[in-house]
């Protein structure tokens, strides 16, 4: 990029400009649906651009997977000018604008919150922290320098203006963009107690573009990891999704290791973890998440609850094998419980919706049953809505379990593949190597009181 723009000195930020010439973006990346956002909101009189990981994507040479608007209108504003517009959220009050599927978030320029006075027209503009300093609602609305400086890294205060089509660097974001370097603005340590969220932030960010957390803005990490733990669940299952599913995965997992970060989203894994990551859980971790990468660079769907049943299956176990030795459970009903049990105290920290739960306890509980070959249940497991997932699944263990396992998912490859007879036939081996299938015992009938008849 040019290194002749204008420059600007704010009280905390050096403001660069870079002119349509000086840069590379071009309106024929930018998604049609989010041009026409800004240019309506252009045209109605207010101040309209493409902010952040778009901008950043974009002079990447990347395609950006969002493209996100900022704005000196107000949601109310915002939402008079689209009738396609729903507001959305109370810590952070934003306008949604629906063309189908696609979303294109606007967000109005937010402020500082020393200088917050809820107006009587406005009394969304409210700011509150609690006792660690995390931002509890942040409604506070200011100018696009404010805005700026509330941006979390430097990469992601870049500002691409519909009006005249440059580019605003507010914090030296083109250089370590260059440098491939990740950023905070302002003090870490405060910015991260503002919103723990950032940590993983920096940790995502660091892992999909290969860039380096720069110093200071790693060194509180490990030690501030646990304020993660004041984060609403449901809001951590948003954001394990995008570092765990967006063709990143392994890398990412690394890191959040490596910053103390994983274990508090997964504290049920972080008991099995070893000092060379050799357990069966890590190894097991490591291979879902390669695999759950490949399916990404291959276009091909992927199912957040096959990663969770995978990631969570060794701990089920040892929790099933530990009930069934204490309580006097059979294996199986100890399974049942372990398996309620672990999903129980994985939500407490990721709020999994009951959708994705209820497949990995079904992918579970099939595990349970593939080795019940004899008579009709064989047939019956391949008419199972989620055999082909528990299929996979088994399979996958392979890697990991005796030969055994590997070898009755061999078993179970040849019979989904195979025709009618053929079927029947691997059956009748199994019957026949089991022995004779035991008669069900008839219940004795019972007999007819004779009945008495009365003398007339």
């Amino acid at each position: 990029m040019n290194r002749d723009s204008s420059t600007l000195v704010t009280e905390d930020l050096t403001l660069q400009i870079f002119q349509r010439q000086e840069h590379g973006i071009s309106r024929k990346d930018i998604s049609e649906n989010a041009l026409k956002v800004l240019y309506r909101l252009n045209k109605a009189g207010f101040d309209a651009y493409l902010v952040g990981g778009g901008v950043r994507d974009l002079l990447l040479n990347k395609q950006p997977k969002d493209f996100d608007i900022a704005t000196n209108a107000t949601p109310e504003e915002i939402k008079k000018l689209f009738r396609n517009c729903r507001l959305i959220g109370r810590r952070f009050r934003l306008a949604h604008i629906l063309f189908g599927r696609d979303v294109i978030e606007v967000a109005t320029f937010r402020g500082h919150h020393a200088d917050a006075k809820p107006s009587v027209q406005n009394k969304q503009q409210i700011a509150s922290q609690n006792q660690e300093g995390m931002l509890l609602r942040d409604n506070v609305y200011g100018t696009i320098d404010e805005d700026a400086e509330r941006r979390d890294f430097t990469i992601n205060a870049l500002y691409y203006s519909i009006k005249d089509f440059s580019v605003s660097d507010y914090a030296n974001g083109v250089h370590d963009l260059e440098n491939r370097i990740i950023r905070l603005i302002g003090d870490p340590e405060t910015r991260y107690r503002e919103d723990p969220v950032r940590m993983l932030r920096a940790v995502r960010f660091a892992a999909k573009l290969d860039m380096t957390i720069e110093s200071k803005t790693a060194e509180p990490i490990y030690g501030l990891a646990t304020l993660l733990q004041d984060i609403p669940p449901a809001r951590l299952f948003e954001e394990s999704l995008k570092l765990l599913q967006s063709g990143n995965g392994l890398a990412t997992y690394k890191l959040l290791r490596e910053y103390n970060l994983f274990q508090q989203l997964f504290p049920l894994l972080s008991e099995h973890f070893t000092e060379d990551h050799s357990s069966q859980t890590e190894l097991m971790i490591e291979h879902i998440l390669a695999a759950t990468d490949k399916r990404i660079l291959d276009e091909k769907r992927v199912n957040p609850a096959f990663m969770y049943a995978a990631m969570l299956w060794y701990p089920m176990v040892t929790r099933a094998e530990e009930i069934s030795i204490t309580s006097g459970l059979s294996y199986y009903d100890a399974f049942m419980v372990a398996s309620n049990d672990v999903l129980d105290e994985q939500v407490k920290s990721i709020a999994i919706p009951r959708r994705f739960t209820t497949t990995v306890r079904d992918i579970w509980q099939q595990q349970m049953r593939f080795s019940r070959r004899s008579g009709k249940r064989a047939f019956k497991m391949l008419e199972h809505p989620k055999f082909r997932a528990a299929y996979d699944f088994l399979e996958m263990r392979g890697n990991f379990e005796s030969a055994d396992i590997a070898e009755l998912a061999s078993w179970w490859n040849e019979f989904q593949s195979a025709d009618r007879n053929r079927r029947s036939k691997m059956v009748q081996k199994i019957n026949d190597e089991g022995g004779q299938r035991r008669p069900r015992r008839r219940r004795p009938q019972r007999r007819k009181k004779p009945q008495v008849k009365s003398s007339s």
